[in-house]
């Protein structure tokens, strides 16, 4: 006997698909394999059974018994036995592709929502360096190119702080680099995050000349932005950063400049704010998320708010879909990122690369899941002169393995969301390793949200999903 298995069900314009889970593949019905599972609508069968059934349609016999073999196989059907519950678990040997490299732990704004100085920041940096030195940096680069193995391919992000009131340094390792990865005829290239705060013409040249991609953090409009993105005395940042921003999207033509906005209410106008950072001030992208934090925090959005958010995102993503159809590049990256992993059939194990192939390295070389938990003692997973503690990796990775959260075992969008960000887990509940269950309703409407988009442009463009076939989310 046969019953549904795990899928989601979503319609293009004209078709029926299915989200297939744990796979994380999707699965374009015709009129059988339609037919088929809406037999199941009224409860288990045999394949004998369903062929019986679905014979008055036209269909035949050995046609609907393989398509009945065949959805079972997808695990769209299973039968009285059920599927093996595999936990993924990461390669023994999963060499390093990625390095956040935080060239200062020191920042010129004051932003109240800041994950790293705020009130619920995990960083515990007293007694530490507040700015990288040219030896931790020189070992970090050499760290990397050893433990990235017979990857080719290498990436450095450099942050902070603020990135750029180290720039000498980051100067000096993007040359250093360039030519330690030769030698081994590897190539590397290079991302920053900065505030703009102190960018400059020289800056933005070196930049440009070295194919360094650049993220902004700006929350917006000035009245968005200067709500909490201030200096030290209060000031709002906004009027200081846009003259240099729009000399940087001028002058640097060899990466698009993305903007990376953080969410603080749900009475903001996110249409608004995407369209000012990407029409008025000429953003290649903009990516939009909620602020990290504790519930109680004033600047916490609660249930309702992301309600209103979602909305918001629901709006803005169909104009989205409204420039895929007509093969237009939108910018609203959210999507393109969601996009991206449905259309490789990404199903994960953990949530992101944190603590596998990519870590977070402070001022003071000590090694990080990430570089949200760079500089907290109780996070420190080594340090680049001894290499990572295995055991404190392994507890990591363990805590965060979609297969030890209970609560997401019978949830349909695990394949992408995995139980959500490591930090903000520890920021909610104190544990890594725990669900994001603030969020599961949200990720859930988000990702229907996507399937929907996904399923028009399969069926109405779908030579525009081929440029997701490399992307890698931001």
């Amino acid at each position: 006997m046969y019953s549904t298995g795990e899928y989601r069900e979503f319609a293009g314009a004209d078709s029926r698909f299915l989200y297939l889970v744990p796979s994380g593949g999707i699965f374009q019905l015709d009129e059988l394999s339609g037919a088929v599972l809406d037999r199941f609508r009224t409860g288990a069968a045999s394949a004998e059974q369903v062929v019986s059934d679905l014979l008055p349609r036209g269909f035949a016999p050995d046609d609907i018994a393989e398509t009945v073999q065949e959805l079972f196989e997808l695990r769209a059907l299973r039968d009285g036995k059920g599927f093996e519950n595999i936990v993924q678990e990461p390669p023994a040997d999963f060499p390093l592709q990625t390095l956040v490299m935080n060239v200062t732990n020191q920042c010129n704004l004051s932003c109240q929502y800041c994950y790293e100085f705020g009130a619920d920041k995990v960083a515990t940096p007293e007694g530490k360096a507040k700015f990288m030195d040219w030896e931790t940096g020189r070992q970090t680069v050499d760290y990397l190119i050893r433990e990235s193995g017979s990857r080719k391919n290498i990436h450095i992000t450099f942050f902070g702080g603020e990135t750029l009131m180290n720039f000498p340094l980051l100067k000096k390792i993007v040359g250093y680099a360039r030519d330690e990865t030769a030698k081994r005829g590897k190539t590397i290239d290079f991302s920053l995050t900065t505030n703009a705060t102190l960018l400059s013409t020289a800056i933005i040249e070196f930049l440009s000349e070295n194919d360094i991609g650049v993220t902004v953090s700006i929350d917006g409009p000035k009245a968005t932005n200067d709500q909490f993105r201030v200096f030290p005395n209060g000031r709002g940042s906004y009027d200081i950063i846009v003259p240099k921003i729009r000399e940087l999207i001028a002058r640097h033509r060899s990466r698009p400049i993305v903007a990376r906005v953080t969410l603080t209410t749900p009475d903001v106008d996110v249409l608004g704010i995407y369209k000012h950072l990407k029409h008025d001030l000429g953003f290649y992208e903009v990516g939009i998320a909620p602020v990290t934090t504790s519930p109680d925090r004033l600047y916490s959005i609660g249930e309702r708010g992301m309600d209103k958010v979602l909305d918001q995102f629901r709006a803005l993503s169909q104009e989205y879909l409204s420039f895929a159809l007509k093969n237009q590049h939108h910018g609203f990256s959210n999507v393109s990122d969601t996009l991206s992993e449905l259309h490789q059939g990404i199903s994960k194990s953990h949530p992101c690369g944190a603590g596998l192939g990519l870590v977070g390295v402070g001022p003071s070389g000590d090694i990080a899941p990430c570089h949200r938990f760079v500089d907290s003692d109780i996070h420190k997973l080594g340090h680049i002169s001894t290499g990572i503690d295995t055991a404190r990796k392994a507890d990591f990775l363990d805590r965060g393995n979609i297969g030890n959260k209970y609560d997401c075992q019978t949830c349909w969008a695990r394949p992408l969301c995995a139980g959500g960000c490591h930090h903000e887990a520890f920021v909610r509940y104190g544990d890594t390793g725990h669900a994001n269950l603030h969020y599961c309703d949200w990720i859930r409407d988000w990702t229907d949200i996507c399937l929907g988009i996904y399923g028009t442009l399969a069926d109405s463009n779908p030579r525009f999903l081929n440029q997701f076939a490399d992307r890698k989310a931001q």
